[in-house]
């Protein structure tokens, strides 16, 4: 295997020129678990282990290793490293972690196009693939939106012109995995050096789609539920893996939940349209709603524009704020009570 078909390129063998040191290399992490991490590298893969420095040095559970990564390795035999740094990461798909806590979370980094994967049954959400694409964007992957079980679906075409109005810009592929048809169109994404990662909901067909591609039942599938239309849920978590034709697939865990963790650039690309119409607004700081000269309000009373998506940017845009002013608030407790920390150390000291 080589580096060039695992995603190496000259950005990372500048950071790695750096080092200088004959008795490390470099791998990427395939899969993550609790206690240690699979690495591929040029002899195969193998198992890995961060360093104790590594640790000590890690500031946020962003800065530890996630799949797709590229890390610098002491490799002590054919089946066992040290991981000794992570090197930086030209992509990153991130969220909000789940849960009440205000924190970042890395899914899979260094990836080049993010397959948006929903089924056109009980699954098809325009909402859904809206909040998909502006993450997406904001990775710094390109989105590609694939509309799996396409053999379930009587109006499948009019699916696609749907989705082509609320994600203007972004390839849209009907597929059947189980079939086959419609495959073979993924193809110009299938290169050397490029990684796919898929993104979607629990049994919208992610792992039948990955085991296409690969040519082989890598992954576990389900059969579709009666009740919901739905896959049974397989893939438990996140893996990498080579495909023959070229480059890797990065399979992912159905996602419940998908809170936007920073996404200027995200919500601009994904909703251009209305970036575009509201240049046309009479006033700049025109919030879409009763203003005069309004050209928002006036797509959709000539109904050019739905007012649901419109809905949806005005609703991104204020959970971005919002999660702005956690962070926020959470970097101004933390300075005060480091600030109280050194108080106090200083206090103590004056008085000895």
């Amino acid at each position: 295997m080589s580096l060039i078909n695992l995603g190496w390129n000259d950005f990372f063998q500048d950071y790695y020129n750096s080092y200088g040191d004959d008795n490390l290399t470099v791998g990427r992490i395939s899969a993550e678990y609790r206690n240690h991490y699979e690495v591929i590298t040029e002899i195969g893969e193998i198992k890995g282990e961060i360093s104790g420095k590594l640790r000590y040095t890690i500031e946020t559970k962003s800065d530890f290793p996630v799949v797709g990564d590229w890390v610098v390795i002491n490799r002590l035999d054919n089946n066992f490293a040290i991981i000794n740094d992570v090197l930086p990461r030209k992509s990153m798909f991130k969220r909000k972690a789940p849960g009440n806590k205000i924190e970042e979370q890395i899914l899979a980094s260094n990836i080049d196009y993010i397959f948006i994967v929903t089924s056109l049954n009980q699954n098809y959400n325009l909402r859904r693939i809206e909040r998909y694409v502006t993450i997406s964007w904001e990775s710094g992957a390109i989105p590609v939106v694939i509309l799996s079980k396409s053999d379930l679906c009587d109006d499948k075409e009019n699916k696609i012109i749907e989705v082509e109005n609320i994600a203007p810009g972004v390839d849209i592929h009907a597929i059947s995995a189980m079939t086959g048809k419609g495959v073979e169109n993924l193809s110009k994404y299938v290169k050397e050096g490029n990684t796919i990662c898929l993104l979607g909901s629990s049994g919208v067909g992610k792992s039948t789609l990955v085991n296409r591609l690969i040519g082989e039942d890598t992954m576990d599938t389900g059969d579709i539920r009666l009740d919901d239309g739905r896959g049974k849920h397989t893939t438990t978590h996140r893996q990498m893996m080579n495909i023959p034709e070229g480059g890797l697939i990065i399979d992912t865990p159905g996602i419940r939940e998908i809170a936007l963790w920073d996404g200027d650039n995200g919500i601009e690309e994904a909703f251009k349209d209305l970036e575009i119409l509201s240049n046309k607004c009479k006033f700049t700081d025109c919030k879409h709603e009763s203003e005069p000269g309004c050209a928002i309000t006036q797509a959709i009373n000539n109904g050019s524009l739905a007012k649901e998506r419109l809905d949806s940017y005005k609703k991104l845009q204020r959970e971005l704020r919002y999660i702005e002013r956690k962070q926020n608030r959470k970097l101004q407790l933390e300075e005060k009570k480091k600030n109280k920390s050194l108080n106090k150390y200083i206090k103590a000291h004056k008085r000895k």
